[in-house]
């Protein structure tokens, strides 16, 4: 027993990496808290700033947008300087995100908030990149799962956490003042736990320059590209991956046309545009031209390449040529689309569309006690505050919950298959949202964030099957692919301005029924019968 524990941390060689393990499991924490900070923004900003839901889904964009920039250049620094040096990047770049805050908050400015969100995430991207795999390697190969798993419990700390204290310095909760008097109040002191977070990164970049940090060597998976070898690239599988090339390009170049408006958006809109209706309108009229310009000359331009190129895109060795890895770069678009969607307007929904509260519950600890309510019309009714508590002691905890109880279902059942089951369970609960049935709609929102939980690691791990050497850049285009989280919450928060907030949860339906159907033809798409190997740590 004393062996297998000692070997958890030692490697082969007898070197003890105990510390450092424990100094890289912090990292899951830190982003975790990161994360979902980023989560309980969105109602703040809608309040301070006068945006709509459409709008206020740009804190989302800069966040993913971040992610999106740096998934590539992240594995090539990475790989010329080691994980070392990209650690402390990762942290110096998430340090500066941190600190900018605080002038952000007095130059007043959408655009220098958004700034602070892109320059963290960037940051993240590299801890990301780094965390993961690096855990393998501090001890003995045999141990590497369990290690990644341990290490995964230091990011389950972070995201109920986050929500609690975005509660408290996010939102100011005053029954005597006006929603956008509490937001001026609320917006003064939002750089506190972010300037904190800097101070904490700070010391973890001291603690990293001071250790030694054992290099990494990784094993081929030549196993796994065995099975490969035996896939049938042409006929049928050809066609599919043909097809799921041109869905791909479609997609992203949906992407770049966000992007365009995005950056135009900000570059345009101040506190003056914003408070002036018909600026705004015009606004948007200009960035709605600019969105379709975009995305129809990069979507021709996409497909008009991919014709032309299409015998050497999808030759036999071509990475494009497995359909199954270019479905889950399409599923992990479609999820994180679906994650961010519902984490950033899970505030929205609780204050605007659930139903009135009980005495009892008026005074519970779930929603924070008093201020977790507002007297309106004769009831009460969740605040701020109460949606982040419940977010931070019910939402999420359900979420770590469907991890750790997926860990060992996934043991047992092939992740295709419970991949296509949750996701479809969650199409049936979006439906029930979107249908505005009360509290049977409510409880379907926090049901949601159970059934979500294994996706983001069981699309990667499907994704990246029998690819061998190719695994690697394979992975750089699944992280890639979560620019969904980008753009769809803005399409969600756009039904929710016309339509309500529950119409607006038909966006991570359509998802998680793409989803579905990619789980339920992976065997077709990959030529396997399962994955029993997927690894729950590796998650976003």
């Amino acid at each position: 027993m004393s062996k297998t524990k000692k070997g958890l941390f030692t490697t082969e060689d007898g070197r003890n990496h105990t510390f450092i393990f424990f100094l890289v499991a912090l990292l899951f924490t830190l982003w975790a808290v990161g994360n979902s900070l980023i989560d309980t923004m969105d109602k703040h900003f809608q309040d301070y700033y006068h945006l709509t839901k459409a709008d206020s889904a740009n804190v989302q964009f800069s966040h993913y947008l971040g992610y999106f920039f740096m998934a590539l250049p992240a594995g090539w620094f990475i790989h010329k300087l080691g994980y070392k040096w990209g650690i402390i990047l990762g942290l110096g770049l998430a340090a500066l995100g941190s600190l900018w805050f605080y002038p952000a908050t007095k130059i007043d400015g959408f655009w220098a908030v958004l700034l602070g969100v892109c320059l963290v995430a960037m940051g993240f991207s590299f801890l990301e990149t780094v965390a993961n795999p690096y855990t393998t390697v501090l001890g003995n190969p045999k141990y590497a799962a369990s290690r990644i798993n341990l290490a995964q419990s230091f990011n389950a700390i972070g995201w109920p956490i986050a929500p609690f204290i975005g509660g408290i310095y996010f939102y100011h909760t005053d029954d005597l003042l006006t929603a956008q008097q509490n937001a001026e109040i609320a917006h003064q002191t939002m750089w506190i736990p972010y300037v904190a977070l800097a101070v904490i990164i700070g010391v973890l970049i001291i603690l990293f320059l001071k250790s030694k940090m054992p290099d990494v060597t990784e094993d081929d998976n030549s196993g796994a590209e065995t099975e490969a070898e035996k896939v049938d690239v042409f006929g049928q599988k050809r066609l599919m991956s043909t097809i799921l090339l041109y869905v791909t390009a479609i997609l992203f170049s949906f992407a770049l046309g966000m992007i365009v408006r995005f950056f135009v958006q900000v570059f345009y809109m101040d506190r003056e545009t914003l408070a002036n209706a018909e600026a705004m309108v015009a606004l948007n009229h200009t960035l709605t031209r600019i969105f379709y310009v975009v995305t129809a000359v990069a979507g021709i331009g996409s497909i008009a390449f991919i014709a032309l190129k299409r015998g050497k895109l999808i030759h036999k060795n071509s990475l494009w040529s497995a359909p199954h890895f270019t479905g889950a770069t399409i599923a992990q678009f479609l999820y994180v689309a679906a994650q961010a969607g519902i984490f950033s307007f899970f505030i929205n929904y609780m204050v605007e569309e659930v139903p009135s509260i009980s005495e009892s519950m008026k005074a519970s600890w779930l929603i924070g006690g008093e201020n977790g309510s507002i007297l309106r019309d004769g009831s009460f009714f969740l605040t701020e505050k109460g949606a982040t508590s419940l977010m931070s002691l019910l939402a999420f905890p359900l979420f770590l919950l469907g991890r750790f109880t997926g860990s060992f279902i996934l043991r047992v059942t092939k992740a295709h298959i419970m991949l296509g089951i949750y996701s479809f369970i969650n199409v049936i609960l979006m439906l029930v949202v979107v249908a505005n049935l009360g509290w049977i709609s409510a409880i379907s929102v926090f049901l949601s964030f159970f059934f979500m939980s294994i996706m983001f690691p069981t699309i990667f791990s499907l994704g990246i099957f029998g690819l061998g050497e190719k695994s690697k850049i394979a992975s750089s285009f699944i992280v890639m692919a979560i620019m969904g989280g980008a753009v769809l919450p803005k399409v969600m928060g756009a039904i929710g301005d016309a339509e309500g907030m529950s119409a607006g949860y038909i966006v991570p339906a359509i998802c998680f029924g793409a989803i579905a159907l990619y789980g339920f033809f992976w065997g077709k798409l990959s030529g396997s019968d399962g994955v029993s190997t997927v690894k729950l740590g590796a998650g976003h």
